[in-house]
Parts: structure tokens; C-alpha cells; sequence
């Protein structure tokens, strides 16, 4: 029997092997789940959390002392809030970020996503975030990006890359 027919040909057990045998019970029900778990696209890696703004003076940072440096040309940097802030590992991670919904309508820039890094810890900034315990407290340019800057806190999603 060829390996086709196999698949054609109708047979009591739900799946048989190449050589026209059915496969043992607990394989033959077994085989569909993991066919299906193969074929399912990969899981997001995104977080959702909070993010507030803060603005200048932004040295020095936790991360890189006054090092002026630091700073991407786009400013596009965040201080990390204490659920990411990984006891300093958070310097120099790179997230994507975006505004998911705030409690001001339609606050979100619809489609944008920033990538910003943390040099930054939040509890620790020299200037006053619009919101504390936040996950994330972005630079103000990096902040008016993905929403109005008339609202003192977002819900976002970040992923690091």
C-alpha cells in the first residue's frame, strides 16, 4: 500500500502509519493536537503595562551617570518602573511600545510604535513623572509620539528586542 493510499483508504482507526497499520490509540489522537499546535502561528512576546511621561533635567540617569552620550538622537528613552527595572539589568534594553488606551478617548495615536531605551529608573528620576508606580515613564518626545500629551497616564504594550 502506498503511503497516499493510506491516507485514502477508509480504515476503523482515526490515522494509520505508512505501511497501512492503525496507529495505537493514544498516537492516532495525539497526532491532530500536535499537527495543530505546529501549524498555530507563535505567541506574542509583547507585556502590557502602564506608562506615565517625565521631562527635563534628565542627568543623571541610574544607568549612565551624566554621560550626556547616552541619549539616542531621537530621544526616544524611557526609565524603567520597578516591575522591569531587574535590579539595573534593565539599562540599555530596547522595547517597542504602544498606546493601547488611556481613560481620556481617543488619547492613542492609532498605528504608531516607538522604540525607546531604558537608561533610567523611575523611582529614581530628577524630574517629576506625570504619574508614579508605572510601568514604564517615557521621555517626553517619546511619550507625545503615541499619544496626546494632555493625558498624564497610558495603558501600553512593550515588547523588548
Amino acid at each position: 500500500m502506498s503511503y497516499l493510499a493510506s491516507f485514502t483508504s477508509e480504515s476503523s482507526a482515526p490515522f494509520t502509519s505508512p505501511m497501512g497499520k492503525p496507529l495505537p490509540l493514544g498516537l492516532g489522537h495525539l497526532l491532530p493536537w500536535l499537527l495543530s499546535f505546529l501549524l498555530l502561528p507563535s505567541p506574542s512576546l509583547a507585556d502590557v503595562g502602564t506608562a506615565s511621561f517625565y521631562g527635563p533635567p534628565y542627568l543623571p540617569t541610574a544607568c549612565y551617570g551624566s554621560d550626556e552620550g547616552q541619549f539616542p538622537a531621537d530621544n526616544l528613552y524611557a526609565g524603567a518602573g520597578e516591575g522591569i527595572w531587574d535590579n539595573g539589568a534593565s539599562c540599555g534594553r530596547v522595547y517597542l511600545v504602544r498606546c493601547l488606551s488611556s481613560a481620556t478617548p481617543d488619547a492613542c495615536v492609532e498605528g504608531q510604535t516607538i522604540q525607546v531605551v531604558i537608561l533610567d529608573r523611575a523611582a529614581t528620576l530628577n524630574s517629576i513623572p506625570s504619574t508614579n508606580g508605572t510601568t514604564m515613564v517615557l521621555s517626553s518626545p517619546a511619550f507625545g509620539m503615541i499619544t496626546q500629551q494632555s493625558v498624564g497616564v497610558i495603558n501600553i504594550e512593550f515588547t523588548p528586542i
